[in-house]
């Protein structure tokens, strides 16, 4: 999932963000990396399925819990602060960041709904 985060900032960054902006670029973004999440969450159920409902959900709030450790304990190491990392959660201010957690923990159960019950 990294690397998809990675490939879409990436793209984000060196294609659409200098015709949209940066605030329309973030919300593109999120919705980008929302579905590239449900793709690889369904890819992982197929090929490795949870035992029942309760296990998909348990691994995609593990998986939300590192994302954020990931986020936080990254951008505290670039330098950011508590202030600047909060901020892309801010829905008041346009920022649609915090449906990427809720979207990793929600992935794997929704996925094991379509695909293995």
């Amino acid at each position: 999932m990294v690397l998809l985060a990675v490939l879409n900032g990436t793209a984000r960054d060196l294609g659409y963000k200098k015709y949209v902006g940066e605030l329309a670029a973030h919300q593109i973004s999120t919705f980008s990396l929302l579905i590239l999440i449900g793709l690889y969450s369904g890819l992982v159920v197929k090929w490795w399925p949870p035992s029942s409902e309760k296990q998909a959900l348990g691994i995609g709030i593990t998986w939300s819990v590192l994302t954020l450790l990931f986020e936080f304990g990254f951008g505290k190491l670039r330098g950011n602060s508590w202030e600047q990392l909060v901020q892309a959660y801010n829905v008041t201010k346009g920022q649609l960041w915090i449906l990427i957690p809720i979207g990793v923990a929600l992935a794997p159960y929704i996925m094991f709904k379509f695909i293995v019950k």
